[in-house]
């Protein structure tokens, strides 16, 4: 794999104090023993600089080592992990300046420090390894933090989509199939196909593929409404933003760079937006917000109106409420679950504020009193019994009983994929504060209508004794008291 000049001068500097120190000299020794000067040395040490070759050569001289072992890329096995980490496509490929990280500061700390960043490195890569954290999934964690950074609001592609609805869509035309495959065809020069599961089962996990040799979109023919439109609006993003480094199918089977992750995101941001236009959809939140009582009916009409996914119109939410609303204490997430069955699976989140919420867990039972669990139990008896098919809307006010912290959440579940018995449902949860409290007239005071319960995060560490709904012991909260009653009892020992 390419090591890049930056980095080559990094391996360098930390390989010249890792034998200055292993020689027992100290830098002002080895600047006079080689003739350079002690600024010089600083600069080299830090990545800063990569020495001529006649410099090389009286560092190598001065320290009694080959020419060849000092400009070998290769580290002692103390070290090898920042080596490893240079190596990888994790700082080649991702745009650190995202995250407010300045890549010189990066180089420079790993240069302080090597034997004590090395072992943190080694030991990260070593927890990734062991629970099999694909390259992809370190991407979006980098992504979904440059979200969370930025409120998930880029006013940046929102005025991109402005101006694309004033070149295409003014006034109050709707963007729906007609206009997007319009503007595929004649403007992008777009062949458009559809594949079907039964003639290509491999195929079956796949929204739609994008060949770029031959400009061809195939989609798959069993997509809902709303899927098709999105993943059509998401074409024309590619295409509008100009963003050419991009995945070509809508889920990922090979990831080649976080550029390509960050592009999608961008692509996606824009389809959303021009989809459920801010314009409409703010008025439309505040008239829900000024109610003094709650509706799940009304909410999901709302929903349905836009012609989104629950999912969609969530993170279109995400999008807005921190800048236009001042509600930026919130997270999302979604689950997803095969009907009949009491396994639960976390498979999306993004995390506004720090302070509670759903993370994925390994071998952990998450709370069943949580409403994004209880909808799905509630829609697989609606759709064995009563022969349900639509979606459905919940609300609840949720207090963990660890920390206090409460939470007004709503939650809509639907069938995900109907042929494999998939249902899944979406929340958006929002802290309790008096800036909620007042935003939101139903909670102050709270509207009837509106279910309370105690939560924990999961049963392996709740201690509500008699809850009916456990499923599991609270095995991790039993250690925990052990550990504390052994640290009691040893504070005790005179």
């Amino acid at each position: 794999m390419a090591v890049y000049p930056d980095h080559i001068r990094l391996l360098f500097g930390l390989k010249l104090k890792q034998i200055r120190l292993d020689k027992g000299l100290s830098i002002s020794e080895l600047a006079q023993s080689s003739g350079l000067s002690v600024s010089y040395l600083t600069e080299i040490e830090k990545g800063r600089k990569y020495p001529k070759t006649d410099k090389i050569a009286a560092l190598a001289k001065a320290m009694d080592v080959d020419y060849d072992t000092l400009v070998s890329l290769k580290l002692s096995k103390r070290l090898e992990p920042i080596s490893e980490l240079l190596r990888s496509r994790f700082l080649t490929e991702i745009p650190l300046e995202l995250l407010g990280i300045d890549p010189a500061d990066l180089l420079e700390l790993l240069a302080e420090a090597p034997a004590k960043v090395s072992a943190m490195i080694s030991t990260v890569m070593n927890i990734g390894r062991s629970y099999h954290v694909s390259v992809e999934r370190l991407y979006m964690s980098v992504l979904r933090s440059y979200q969370e950074m930025h409120d998930n609001h880029f006013e940046d592609i929102e005025e991109e989509c402005d101006r694309f609805l004033t070149e295409f869509a003014s006034g109050r035309a709707q963007v729906d199939d007609p206009l997007l495959i319009s503007l595929l065809r004649t403007h992008y020069n777009y062949t458009i196909h559809y594949f079907d599961r039964e003639s290509n089962p491999e195929l079956a996990g796949l929204r739609s593929v994008f060949r770029p040799e031959s400009g061809t979109l195939y989609l798959n023919s069993h997509l809902s409404a709303e899927q098709k439109t999105f993943i059509l609006a998401r074409e024309v993003g590619f295409q509008f933003l100009n963003l050419k480094s991009r995945p070509y199918t809508y889920s990922y089977v090979e990831v080649e760079s976080f550029e390509q992750i960050l592009n999608n995101y961008k692509a996606s941001y824009f389809a959303g937006a021009i989809l459920i236009r801010r314009e409409d959809l703010i008025p439309r939140l505040q008239a829900i917000f000024d109610a003094p009582t709650w509706s799940n009916e009304n909410f999901l009409a709302l929903i349905q109106s836009f012609q989104a996914t629950p999912e969609r119109f969530f993170y279109r939410l995400s999008n807005l409420l921190p800048k236009h609303f001042g509600i930026d204490q919130l997270f999302f997430y979604r689950f997803n679950n095969t009907a009949g069955q009491t396994d639960f699976h976390l498979t999306k989140e993004m995390h506004l504020t720090r302070q509670q919420g759903p993370k994925s867990m390994m071998d952990e039972h998450y709370c069943r009193r949580w409403v994004a669990l209880t909808i799905l139990q509630e829609l697989t008896f609606l759709q064995k019994n009563k022969n349900h098919t639509g979606a459905l809307c919940q609300a609840q006010l949720s207090t963990y009983a660890d920390t206090g912290n409460t939470f007004f959440i709503v939650s809509v579940a639907q069938s995900y994929q109907p042929h494999q018995q998939q249902n899944m449902s979406v929340s958006m949860c929002f802290k309790m504060n008096d800036t909620l409290r007042d935003k939101l007239r139903f909670l102050n005071p709270l509207a009837p209508g509106i279910p309370q319960r105690i939560v924990n995060e999961a049963c392996e560490r709740c201690g509500i004794f008699d809850c009916r709904e456990r499923v599991a012991a609270p095995t991790v909260l039993q250690r925990k008291r052990q550990i504390e009653a052994m640290k009691k009892s040893l504070e005790e020992l005179k």
